[in-house]
């Protein structure tokens, strides 16, 4: 009774551990609301605005023009308008932050699902790859890929989703391992399911809201990471970014002719969009751990929580001494 029990709960908890928890875990953090308006909202920018803006690098005034009515942020070195070379750089910079978290993603996912599920020396031979990834200074990698493949958008979408995986398999890698021991993939082995049939429909399932929480921290890492690659000269020179207006605003001295608003502006974007995907992605994975929603620090927010009632153990209340021969009864009685 107990296993024909058992096994008649295993899928309803399947079942109903997934439906409606992204949608849920989004909708009831405030700063997931934000984080997610705030990406779609630069992706709208970046999808509609340059067929609205026009030709972004047309000069339409003198270098360096301070911000107006005419040119709300200014005119940068090549007197062209700021903030139509903002909302064409939103374009690239999304781009290749999505493309090179979903490469990272791919990739990490394959590994970390297979070494978790698999074990053994698989296991230990995927661990070890990680390993070796792991221990390559990001930025050193970088230089050296991009000057060996090119600076084409295609490549630096690669070098960044290559080396930003390592992360994800490890991951996903542990809990995999948690997941394939639950009773009801034991009960699916049991049965005769294969090890694709277990993984489409019992382990990736259990995965995905990880996976998707991941994905948006990825998202932040992958933008900041063009950014800094196309501030060095590495990026692609034909493409339009908010790293390259960086770069060319240290190029055509923007500093020393105290023109901020060829550097601030698309500084302030990246941050903008850095920070609304990992407070997206920090609220879904604050959602998936419950040990981040009842712990005594938060560490997401930088401030005391109060402790869970549940499972707090009392201390004993403090009898008063007995005196006479009742408290020696009372205290043999204790003893027993």
């Amino acid at each position: 009774m107990s296993s024909a029990f058992t096994a008649a709960e295993a899928p309803e908890v399947t079942a109903e551990a997934r439906p409606g928890f992204l949608r849920t875990a989004i909708l009831g953090e405030r700063q997931a609301i934000v984080g997610i308006v705030v990406i779609v909202a630069f992706i709208l920018i970046g999808v509609i605005g340059p067929f609205v803006t026009g030709d972004p690098k047309a000069k339409v005034g003198p270098v360096f023009q301070p911000p107006s009515g005419s040119h709300l942020l200014g005119l940068d070195g090549g007197g062209a308008d700021m903030v139509k070379l903002l909302v064409n750089g939103a374009r690239v910079s999304l781009l290749v932050g999505f493309a090179a978290a979903f490469v990272s993603i791919l990739i990490g996912g394959v590994v970390g699902v297979l070494a978790g599920f698999f074990g053994g020396k698989t296991d230990i031979a995927l661990m070890r790859l990680t390993d070796y990834f792991l221990v390559i200074p990001d930025v050193p990698l970088m230089i050296v890929a991009a000057a060996l493949f090119g600076r084409s958008l295609r490549n630096i979408i690669l070098i960044i989703g290559i080396i930003y995986w390592t992360t994800t398999a490890r991951l996903l890698r542990a809990q995999v391992k948690s997941i394939r021991e639950r009773i009801y993939v034991r009960r699916a082995r049991a049965m005769g399911a294969g090890n694709s049939r277990l993984i489409f429909r019992h382990i990736l399932p259990q995965v995905a809201p990880l996976v998707v929480a991941n994905t948006v921290l990825l998202v932040a890492t992958a933008i900041f990471a063009e950014t800094f690659i196309t501030f060095l000269g590495l990026g692609d020179p034909s493409a339009i970014s908010w790293g390259r207006l960086i770069e060319n605003a240290f190029t055509d001295d923007a500093i020393l002719n105290n023109a901020w608003w060829a550097i601030v502006p698309p500084g302030v974007c990246v941050a903008i969009v850095v920070l609304a995907a990992t407070m997206t992605g920090a609220a879904i994975e604050e959602a998936l751990n419950p040990r981040l929603a009842v712990g005594h620090l938060s560490v997401r927010r930088f401030r005391m929580r109060a402790l869970p009632s549940i499972g707090r153990v009392e201390p004993p209340a403090t009898l008063p001494p007995s005196t006479g021969a009742a408290g020696a009864t009372s205290g043999k009685g204790t003893k027993r």
